[in-house]
């Protein structure tokens, strides 16, 4: 697909972009409204798609949960391989869409490698996630981004005093989640592994402040995002931090959303999920 069309979908979906000028702009690069209007479903996620582990799985337990934090009691999704006791925990921090089909299911497939796995819903202050994707994008954009952050670090005091975890607590956070991955990391030193997928970096003055290992997963055609890189890096260099950074030269930004047709890159993905599990697991693990 045209780069200059995903690239298009991306301002809109991160950027204050109203959806008829984005629809008015797509139709121009693709020559007429009808062929937008056609183009649209391939590029917007297929939720129908998101299923790669059942929410039956008989291999798993999984619920909704609530727990206490900053705004108030936040609720999320919880998988854990059954059966199993005293497993590391993840958080799972979901993109701008809200917990979705989608990122329940990623929670399900790190709860199958052998984790105790938590997705919160960080809409829950403003109700929880709609089923309407641009509302969600919208509300994202409203949340307090401080308080946000506190909620996820009351997820880490939640994970770490479950009865079934082994007290270790990791993260792993895609696009608008990835960069809430690299806030947690600077206000949590007790975050034990941080994992970013396309996320934005920390200031660069607030990078001292990280103590957890990062692996940090970039996409070679997402140019928004990677301005920021070289600053991060060079940062985390000076300040002598632990850091893996991985960037995949031929994709493009949520490379790893299997519901996105558009951006969704195989290698790519299948990949970094195998770098990410073996990070999780080499420094949550007892």
């Amino acid at each position: 697909m045209n780069q200059d069309i995903i690239d298009l979908y991306d301002e809109y979906t991160h950027g204050p972009l109203d959806r008829r000028v984005f629809l008015a702009r797509l139709a121009q690069l693709v020559g007429g409204t009808a062929a937008a209007l056609a183009l649209v479903p391939i590029l917007e996620a297929n939720q129908a798609r998101a299923a790669l582990v059942s929410s039956n799985d008989p291999r798993l337990g999984t619920g909704r949960i609530t727990y206490p934090a900053a705004t108030g009691d936040v609720k999320a999704y919880l998988a854990r391989p059954k059966g199993a006791e005293k497993l590391p925990a993840v958080i799972v921090i979901h993109e701008n869409r809200g917990l979705n089909a989608h990122i329940e299911d990623v929670t399900r497939r790190v709860a199958l490698e052998g984790f105790l796995t938590l997705g919160p819903d960080l809409l829950s202050p403003t109700g929880g996630t709609p089923a309407n994707e641009d509302t969600a994008r919208e509300m994202i954009g409203k949340l307090d981004g401080k308080q946000t952050v506190q909620n996820l670090v009351a997820a880490i005091a939640f994970l770490a005093k479950h009865a079934q975890g082994n007290g270790k607590v990791g993260a792993i956070g895609f696009c608008w989640g990835g960069g809430m991955v690299g806030d947690l990391a600077v206000n949590a030193p007790d975050l034990d592994a941080a994992v970013v997928y396309y996320g934005r970096q920390p200031q660069a003055a607030e990078v001292p402040k990280i103590q957890a290992p990062l692996l940090l997963h970039y996409a070679g055609l997402d140019t928004r995002i990677n301005e920021g890189i070289p600053a991060f890096e060079d940062a985390l260099k000076k300040t002598n931090k632990k850091y893996t950074l991985h960037i995949y030269e031929s994709a493009n930004h949520a490379f790893n959303n299997d519901t996105s047709e558009a951006r969704y890159n195989k290698p790519a993905a299948e990949q970094a999920w195998a770098r990410t599990i073996a990070f999780l697991k080499e420094h949550l693990q007892a």
